[in-house]
């Protein structure tokens, strides 16, 4: 079976009609493998998994993760993406047991929730507004990105509370950040596949 490739290369910034291409193309598969997370935790719920189990998921899926990068570049990358997600969306199945099961755990998963859709519209929203460029992140955040999972996994053994508020701290504004340069890449031409994006 031959793979279809599921983007192009520019080297020039992309004219408004694709740039809104790439834009559509993302949030659309962003919308839909939000679905399937949220299914996938859903029925990871249902199944009562543990965290034990929600720990391998999560691994499993930051293994997907290289799988999503080596395939993105053909139709395989379409399934890599939906799996990565089902598997992180299965991994938080147990936490969002453990919030829900609290007097007011709904009110805290749906504060997150729109919390962060609000954070990531806004984001987005602003560089495409500005259509500020924020390439020069990119090596800042993935110095991060590696610091922050780096702690995180020591953080496992040591435990301790205060470095926990940190490394989630930072991880908001990691994330934050990725949006931008994300976002910005996009529509700078940078980044035209939208699996990656």
């Amino acid at each position: 079976m031959q793979d279809k490739s599921v983007f192009q290369t520019h080297a020039q910034p992309l004219g408004a009609l694709e740039t809104s291409k790439v834009l559509r193309n993302t949030y659309m598969l962003l919308g839909m493998t939000l679905v399937t997370s949220a299914m996938c935790a859903g029925l990871a719920m249902a199944m009562n998994i543990g965290h034990g189990t929600g720990l391998v998921l999560s691994i499993l899926g930051f293994v997907m993760l290289f799988v999503v990068h080596k395939t993105a570049d053909s139709s395989k990358g379409i399934i890599a993406i939906f799996v990565f997600t089902g598997l992180l969306g299965a991994a938080l199945g147990p936490m969002l047991k453990m919030y829900l099961a609290l007097p007011n755990g709904g009110e805290l998963v749906m504060q997150a929730l729109g919390g962060t859709a609000l954070v990531f519209f806004g984001l987005s929203a602003y560089v495409l507004t500005t259509r500020k460029d924020f390439s020069f992140l990119g090596g800042f955040l993935m110095i991060g990105l590696l610091v922050m999972v780096v702690a995180s996994i020591a953080n496992l053994f040591f435990q301790v509370p205060a470095a926990s508020l940190a490394i989630s701290a930072a991880a908001v504004f990691i994330m934050s950040g990725l949006i931008l340069f994300d976002t910005s890449r996009i529509i700078h031409g940078g980044e035209t596949n939208y699996i990656r994006a």
